[in-house]
């Protein structure tokens, strides 16, 4: 799978759900290939944007999209990597504010 076949796999899946791709389109690109890196190396899509421990139970918190993505979009109107974002985010209608980490250390 290509990075721009993952990309309208996903945009099929989650635009429904009212999750949107960043309109940094060459961000999303890196990430999508950074989803596929991680899947051939893990066996999963692990968040591009954090530590996989490499097992799949430990990382289930960070298969993307992650659980962190909801809170995240409600609350900031982004996902922490800047993957996943709103409508409104994306029309600059509400403020691009920095997405603090809400996992937990592992380490």
């Amino acid at each position: 799978m290509t990075p721009e076949e993952l990309h309208a796999t996903l945009r099929k899946i989650q635009e429904p759900k009212g999750y949107f791709f960043n309109k940094d389109q060459e961000m999303v690109m890196e990430l999508m290939q950074s989803l596929l890196t991680n899947k051939d190396r893990y066996g999963y899509m692990a968040c591009p944007c954090r530590l996989p421990a490499g097992e799949k139970e430990q990382d289930k918190d960070i298969l993307c999209p992650c659980v962190y993505r909801v809170p995240d979009v409600k609350e900031y109107g982004s996902c922490y990597c800047g993957l996943y974002v709103s409508e409104e985010w994306n029309e600059d209608k509400i403020p691009h504010e920095y997405v603090p980490e809400r996992r937990e250390p592992r380490f």
